[in-house]
């Protein structure tokens, strides 16, 4: 694998692996070491990756698997914006590399993008503390040339869109989308600007969407995100309510 020659000139470097538990989980254990971001880690295959809230995330080679290890990225109240910094950068590489793509993909709150409807990556952000250091991972897995067919939702690989991208060449492109995308977050002072670009590629805006909390489940019109990311839901009896963690469905396809 190779970063885009800008993103080496910026400061970034690569470790690839052909095999890791799970590359967030390599990214924060070397955050624990005092290693520096910024830093790609990518793997061939994972053992042990993982989505949201510790769900199982099947990592056969041929899709792409990835972590950034930032350090001090942000402010801590500005950390969590950075799944829609992501969210873009990603979509930014995969239009690139296949601009055909473009007009299909959606972002789907908080970090997903959907090709056609159906689920073509996942964007993990975690963090830790250590001396007063906050060291983020943020994952990136991205269905290149297959996908789990056993989920709640649809999913699809750009292979089965009959487009060819390697890992190699999406991170290659990735690595660039990146910087530029954090550029203009701007460590939260540009997330104005990163809103509103998510806002306009979101999927299901206007619409009734079902959502599922830690504690209990809503169905409303996701109205849009509020200045913080927060999804702003429109229950039926008129209340707007801010969705600051849970899970997005349509309302036909909630799954038991």
């Amino acid at each position: 694998m190779q970063l885009h020659p800008d993103a080496e000139a910026s400061g970034v470097r690569l470790l690839a692996y052909d095999t890791l538990g799970s590359t967030n989980a390599e990214a924060l254990a070397r955050g624990r070491a005092s290693e520096r971001g910024p830093l790609w880690i990518t793997a061939v295959q994972q053992t042990a990756g993982r989505g949201r809230r510790g769900k199982v995330w099947v990592s056969k080679p041929g899709n792409l698997y990835a972590s950034l290890l930032l350090t001090d990225a942000a402010p801590p109240a500005h950390l969590a914006e950075l799944c829609f910094v992501a969210a873009l950068a990603v979509r930014d590489a995969v239009c690139a590399a296949a601009p055909r793509l473009a007009s299909q993909i959606k972002l789907k709150w908080p970090n997903d993008l959907l090709l056609d409807g159906a689920k073509l990556a996942g964007i993990l952000i975690e963090a830790e503390s250590v001396g007063g250091v906050t060291a983020v991972a943020a994952g990136v897995g991205v269905n290149c040339a297959h996908h789990p067919d056993n989920l709640a939702y649809p999913a699809i690989s750009l292979a089965a869109h009959h487009t060819v991208i390697s890992p190699d060449e999406l991170l290659h492109a990735l690595s660039l989308t990146m910087v530029l995308r954090l550029a203009q977050w701007g460590r939260g002072s540009g997330f104005a600007a990163i809103r509103a670009e998510w806002l306009a590629d979101a999927a299901g805006i206007g619409g009734d969407i079902h959502v599922r909390l830690s504690d209990r489940e809503l169905t409303g019109t996701f109205e849009t995100l509020d200045p913080l990311g927060r999804l702003m839901l429109r229950l039926p009896g008129g209340t707007l309510e801010a969705i600051t963690v849970g899970e997005v469905f349509s309302p036909a396809r909630v799954p038991a």
